[in-house]
């Protein structure tokens, strides 16, 4: 499978186009909605076979809640779970589901969850899923006490193949990122100072150390370069024309996408590069979903709204 699940799509939130004349004040409500979910993306195998695992957390006043949904490499969703905010007071149990005379089983435990500002947990939690009594994927760190009931042989470790967030900021956009398996997390920072009498420009950060900075923004709103971290070439592609030349900063989101290339000789080409001056957001998520992953190296999209 070589590009992302549909079901990453599906999942989230449709940008409005900027030419609409509804964009503002949906795109308002979208950014709302949109600034407590994050979607995670990872590649498990089962009895040989590749399934994608897209988890996505969220935040609204009633609580948090989240949505894990199950894919084969053939696009096909083949089951999915939501738990809605007002019916997180379940904060454990499991379902089945029956897949081709097989089962598939999803375990939760977030009694013991603590969260911090973000709508995923931190610790004291487990999410887990049986394929046919194999272990096929489990993110948390909750005790094995947790775990017992689950009756499963373990089979290889499920890989984080992506991830998508959305970042607020007036200038300063932030997010956290880990570019490989053992490697550290790493502090990403955006910084973009389109206003002013200045010429436009985008510096972009690991760990507080510059990495790239582009000039001429206006002519350059689009655009890739690379990167190394850890060691590992990270393909950066930005695309910032909806703040630059949309009808209004919160009408829309500029898209970042950080990708890791293990062989450095196998570089993707963007599409980013290649569409109009006239896209919109919307567009551009089709146009980054539809980058491929080479080798299921890890990808970072992040959506950045400006708040002025």
């Amino acid at each position: 499978m070589k590009d992302f699940p549909s079901c990453f799509g599906e999942n989230g939130v449709q940008i409005a186009d900027s030419s609409s004349s509804s964009s503002s004040s949906s795109s308002s409500s979208i950014s709302k909605a949109a600034q407590n979910l994050v979607t995670c993306v990872y590649q498990c195998k089962s009895r040989g076979r590749l399934c994608f695992i897209v988890l996505t957390w969220t935040k609204h006043l009633m609580g948090q809640g989240f949505s894990l949904q199950i894919e084969n490499s053939a696009n096909q969703c083949l089951c999915k779970l939501d738990i809605k905010p007002w019916l997180f007071l379940k904060k454990k149990g499991s379902k089945i589901f029956e897949i081709e005379s097989r089962k598939m089983e999803i375990h939760w435990d977030l009694t013991n969850a603590k969260f911090g500002s973000g709508p995923e947990p931190e610790e004291g939690f487990f999410v887990a899923v049986v394929f046919d009594r194999e272990l096929i994927f489990r993110v948390g760190d909750s005790p094995s006490e947790s775990t017992k009931k689950i009756a499963a042989v373990s089979a290889a470790a499920a890989v984080f193949v992506a991830r998508r967030e959305h970042v607020f900021g007036k200038k300063l956009f932030y997010a956290k990122a880990r570019f490989s398996e053992k490697g550290e997390t790493h502090n990403v920072s955006i910084e973009c100072d389109s206003g002013g009498l200045k010429e436009p420009s985008l510096v972009i950060r690991i760990d507080s150390k510059t990495a790239m900075q582009i000039k001429r923004l206006k002519w350059k709103f689009r655009g890739n370069d690379t990167i190394v971290v850890d060691g590992i070439p990270v393909q950066v592609m930005w695309d910032v024309h909806n703040w630059l030349f949309g009808n209004s900063a919160m009408s829309s989101s500029a898209v970042f996408m950080f990708q890791t290339h293990k062989n450095s000789g196998n570089h993707t080409q963007s599409s980013l590069l290649n569409s109009s001056s006239s896209s919109s957001s919307s567009s551009h998520e089709q146009q980054i979903k539809d980058s491929k992953l080479q080798s299921m190296d890890f990808s970072l999209i992040l959506y950045a709204w400006r708040n002025e």
